[in-house]
């Protein structure tokens, strides 16, 4: 792609968008466009550093691309209101149906290539499995608002005759990485794990409470983010049949092993508690996810995942331990 072409990066300054930003600069892209809400102070280290030509704030976005009219060669649209225990669907609605089909319009309106972040959380208890077929979209039953969100726009998105050239829907997995320390109760387990390590010497984990998974035995297919962003440039690149993807490993494991390799990053022996999980999210809670990677895998896409041991060591001893930003 030309490098004089413009990028839009919605969710810039949060933690998958914010590394995107620092990976396409480190691809020799400057030409950004980021669109985000930069009123939170805790975000603005996420993009300490990087270069763009343009911070639009989030609701002035689509007016200021009326006006200013910029030639744009790609869109990736990050943003979204992630956080899986706000239960007010109309916030969901608004930032995640709403604004996505607007950024879908008018990349249908220009003939812009666009990657837009879905989520493993439209697959619900995973009672119809992980895989990224079309088919099954609106069999789906996500268990919160998010997920419903992150359906109800995929599902619209499929029913759509007019579409961007290009387009694909990425269904994220767990991801972890730099660039979340301000995601708070949302971060990922490992930041969590390794801030408790630091203040308790030990971690907390969520009992099981069904019998057919034991303690810490909970099944998730943890993906770096450094492998999110090698996919969202590969799709950049390559623009192969456009649709729905899903975005993980292709590998689940426990939250045992990722807070044993935690510890292992921090060169101590490990020390896990297991504690009762909120009753708020019990029955919300997914036990098993594996992303079924073979529809990426079969338009070309060849390069291996990070393993969750060399993932989580890489995010702990070059990130966590130095309080660094990718």
């Amino acid at each position: 792609m030309n490098k004089q072409a413009n990028i839009v990066v919605t969710g810039a300054a949060g933690f998958i968008g914010s590394c995107l930003v620092g990976y396409l600069n480190y691809k020799g892209f400057h030409n950004l466009i980021l669109v985000d809400d930069f009123s939170r102070k805790d975000k603005e280290p996420n993009l300490a550093g990087k270069k763009f030509i343009a911070a639009i704030y989030r609701d002035q976005f689509f007016e200021w691309l009326f006006a200013e009219k910029p030639k744009i060669g790609f869109f990736f649209h990050i943003g979204a209101r992630t956080d899986t225990t706000e239960f007010d669907y109309s916030v969901h609605q608004r930032l995640n149906v709403e604004y996505s089909k607007q950024v879908w319009n008018y990349c249908v309106v220009h003939d812009i290539p666009l990657v837009y972040a879905s989520s493993a959380a439209t697959y619900g208890s995973g009672e119809l499995g992980y895989d990224d077929r079309h088919d099954l979209v609106n069999e789906l039953h996500p268990l919160n608002p998010y997920g419903i969100s992150k359906n109800e726009f995929d599902k619209w998105v499929l029913h759509q005759k007019n579409r961007p050239g290009f387009w694909a829907g990425l269904k994220f997995f767990n991801v972890y990485g730099p660039n979340e320390y301000h995601k708070g109760r949302m971060a990922s387990v490992i930041f969590h794990a390794f801030n408790q390590i630091k203040k308790e010497g030990t971690v907390n984990l969520f009992k099981s409470h069904r019998p057919d998974y034991q303690d810490g035995q909970q099944l998730r297919d943890f993906v770096y983010v450094k492998d999110l962003l090698k996919v969202c440039f590969w799709l950049m690149e390559h623009q192969p049949p456009s649709g729905l993807y899903n975005l993980g490993t292709g590998k689940a494991r426990a939250f045992e092993d990722l807070v044993r390799a935690t510890f292992a990053g921090l060169d101590q022996p490990a020390s896990i508690r297991y504690i009762d999980m909120p009753p708020d999210i019990r029955d919300k809670y997914q036990y098993f996810t594996q992303a079924n990677m073979q529809k990426l895998r079969s338009v070309g896409y060849t390069d291996t995942f990070y393993t969750l041991e060399r993932g989580v060591d890489d995010y702990v001893r070059n990130y966590l331990v130095k309080n660094g930003y990718y």
